[in-house]
Formats: structure tokens, C-alpha cells, sequence
């Protein structure tokens, strides 16, 4: 089995350390030790074994604790949420990959996969993940961008994109070299982009899989994150293990429509940290309505209508995270709607967007809708109406015409 070491990290959760080859750290970086961490005074999570670890609520970005968040550190193999990521938007996940000698080859943690193998890029994407298969994360490269040195420059700007900034990846699935680095900050930015994406949100939730061409008889895959099973709502991510890096974690869960994502870098108790890390920022998150069901936003006039305007009203309504019962006068509207409406319009018809921004950043939207429906007046339609408006007050007329008994009919 290659490279056993990596594998036992990321499944126990015992704070026993291997050492599965001899790595020289390199200066710049923080190389996982022993021992406890020097933990502030003013830290509300002493007890943390982790040296970097971050809460940060996905959305709007808030970030609800952090320790040592910017300190360069080694990833291991949360890396492949990168990976995932630019598969996903670069990717066709109907794709066969054909498996090169070169992945099947690469070092770490694996799926067994073998030189010619052909497999869908949707099931290696869940093997990345769920196994944390490097020889998955290599075919992968290779299929999307010709090499892995590519595909790395791909996903370290990609990473760049997204705001992580102190990033830089030059494999894709996470074995230590000197240049291969992030900060807890970033792989949290970069956890939050990925739950964007609903792919990438199921497939980082997915706790067990069968495939017919899994090498295991049982052809049956269980995901290496714990947090699956043992936190409710937990919904991802991925596990990381080296000698350099400690054990990592970049956790997600969602309650009550909030997503928090957690991420523990070189911890003894990956498992218990997240735990904490998850049961505090539940604890100190709230949310608070700031757009009501069928709001009234506007009215907006409406040309060749038999109605002159229209009420336009939010379709839903729309609440937003709130730390500690924070103001949420960070939290402010854009409406995106035009300067007039044409008939004829529908009732309940979208006729534009009320984006809710925090940090110039959109964290919410909802349709704004007509809230009754304008006919279109037509030359006909218009000819119709008027005539059926004499008929109607000549015939009123008539039915009230009575003869007086005075006059002389002839």
C-alpha cells in the first residue's frame, strides 16, 4: 500500500503521529510538531489542539474565530478542493479519462487505479474526495490540462480569484513540496466558493458510494471524513494528512440555513477541534429577516397597459447571518429593476432582482415580481372596449325608458 502513513492520518482521530518518509521543512513554511500549541490568552478556544484554525460563515465571509489564520502551512490533501473546483468549471464530468502510467503511478493515498484504465471524470471526482485518491487527482489533471504542472497553475489562480491570495499549489492532490502552500484563511475563502456550486456541495457531502469498477470486491467506497457521521448537519469536506502538514481538516456544516465552514491546520484532534469549532459558531450565529414575503419594493409605470403602474413586490423572503446579534447595517440592497414595464404582464411576473450585498459582495437574491397582471391596449382591443361601452350605456338607457301615461301614441 502506498504511502500507509497518509492514509491512518486521516481516518484516526488518536493524536499519535507517523512518520511515513523524512521531509526537510523548509524555512518559510510552519512544519507540523509535536505538542500543544501557544494558545492567547483572549482565545475563547483554549482547549483548540490545532496551531491554524478558522471559523468563517460561507456566505458573507464573516469570520467568527480565528488562531494564527495567516500563517503559511503545508495542506495536505485539502488540496483537492481545489482540484475538485476547477474540475468542475474546466471539466466535463461525462468525460472517460484514461488513466496514464503517470498517475497510476503517484505516490499517497490511492483508488489502485492502473495505466489504461478508462473511468468517468465524475466517478474520479468522487474517489478524490471520498478516498482522497492522488492517482485520481493526477488522471484528472492530466485530462483537463495536458500535465499536473498546468493544472496546478490553473488552480493557483483560480485560488486568486477567489480571493486566496497567500496560496500557491503546484500538484493537485497535495504531497509536500516546498512551493505547495496556503493559509487557513484561504482554504476557508476556498471552501465557502466551492459550496456555490451545487456539484461540488454533493459531492463533498457524499458519505458512501458503489461503483462496479472499484478495485475493492465489495466495489464500495466510505468517506474518510468523520465529521459526516458525527456532527449533525455536517456536509463536507476533505481530510488531509503528512508528516510536514499534521493532520488538517476543512469541515462544512448547515443548520437552519446557515453554512459554516470550518478548517483545523496541523492538529493533534482534528475531530474534536472541528467539533468545538462547529458547536461555537452555531452557538454565536443567528439570522434576521431583512426582507419580508411579498415586500413591497417599487412601483414602476407600465406603457401600453390599461393600468398606468404596478406594485412590484419580493417574490421571498430573504434572512441573512448575523454574529452575536451584530448590526446588520452591513448588509445593504440592490435593486436592479428598469425604468418602466411594458405590457401586457403577467401576475407574478419576474420582472427583476433584489440582490442583498456585505462587502460589495452578493450573499443573497430574490425575484422581484408584478404583483397583478396589465393587458396590452391594442388598437382592437381598445375599439372593442369602447364599442362594448356604448352598447352597455345604450342599453341601460333603453330599459329605463317608460311612456308617460300622459302621451298620445299614434
Amino acid at each position: 500500500m502506498k504511502h500507509f502513513a497518509e492514509i491512518l492520518g486521516t481516518v484516526l482521530a488518536a493524536g499519535v503521529l507517523f512518520s511515513a518518509a523524512a521531509y526537510a521543512a523548509p524555512t518559510v513554511l510552519n512544519a507540523a510538531n509535536s505538542g500543544l500549541p501557544t494558545v492567547s490568552p483572549d482565545d475563547p478556544l483554549p482547549e483548540l489542539t490545532a496551531r491554524s484554525a478558522i471559523i468563517m460563515e460561507a456566505s458573507t465571509g464573516q469570520i467568527l474565530y480565528s488562531r494564527n489564520i495567516d500563517e503559511r502551512r503545508y495542506p495536505a490533501s485539502t488540496t483537492k478542493m481545489m482540484t475538485l473546483i476547477v474540475a468542475l468549471e474546466k471539466g466535463n464530468p461525462d468525460d472517460v479519462v484514461t488513466v496514464s502510467k503517470y498517475a497510476a503511478g503517484t505516490d499517497g493515498s490511492t483508488l489502485w487505479l492502473e495505466q489504461g484504465d478508462r473511468i468517468p471524470l465524475n466517478d474520479l471526482l468522487y474517489g478524490l474526495i471520498m478516498m482522497s485518491g492522488n492517482d485520481a487527482a493526477v488522471a484528472i489533471a492530466e485530462h483537463i490540462a495536458g500535465t499536473e504542472t498546468r493544472f496546478a497553475a490553473m488552480m493557483t489562480d483560480k485560488a486568486g480569484e477567489i480571493g486566496a491570495k497567500d496560496t500557491n499549489f503546484v500538484n493537485p492532490h497535495g504531497l509536500p513540496d516546498d512551493k505547495h502552500y496556503t493559509t487557513a484563511r484561504d482554504l476557508a475563502r476556498i471552501a465557502a466558493y466551492g459550496y456555490k456550486n451545487p456539484r461540488f456541495a454533493e459531492i463533498v457531502s457524499r458519505k458512501e458510494m458503489t461503483l462496479p469498477w472499484i478495485k475493492d470486491p465489495a466495489h464500495f467506497w466510505r468517506n474518510e471524513n468523520q465529521i459526516l457521521w458525527l456532527y449533525e448537519g455536517a456536509n463536507g469536506i476533505k481530510t488531509g494528512y503528512t508528516d510536514l502538514a499534521g493532520r488538517c481538516l476543512a469541515a462544512g456544516a448547515k443548520r437552519d440555513g446557515v453554512q459554516l465552514v470550518t478548517v483545523v491546520l496541523d492538529s493533534l484532534y482534528m475531530w474534536n477541534d472541528t467539533i468545538a469549532l462547529l458547536d461555537y459558531g452555531f452557538k454565536h450565529i443567528t439570522r434576521k429577516k431583512i426582507v419580508a414575503d411579498d415586500e413591497k419594493i417599487e412601483t414602476l409605470p407600465v406603457v401600453s397597459g390599461w393600468k398606468k403602474s404596478v406594485v412590484i413586490r419580493a417574490k421571498n423572503e430573504v434572512e441573512v447571518p448575523l454574529f452575536d446579534n451584530q448590526s446588520a447595517d452591513k448588509f445593504r440592497r440592490e435593486v436592479e429593476l428598469p425604468a418602466f414595464l411594458e405590457a401586457p404582464l403577467k401576475e407574478g411576473e419576474t420582472v427583476g432582482k433584489l440582490r442583498i450585498m456585505y462587502d460589495d459582495k452578493e450573499v443573497a437574491a430574490v425575484d422581484l415580481i408584478a404583483d397583478r397582471a396589465v393587458e396590452r391596449k391594442s388598437f382592437f382591443l381598445s375599439l372593442y372596449k369602447f364599442l362594448k361601452g356604448l352598447w352597455k350605456d345604450g342599453g341601460a338607457a333603453a330599459k329605463d325608458y317608460r311612456p308617460s301615461r300622459n302621451c298620445v301614441q299614434t
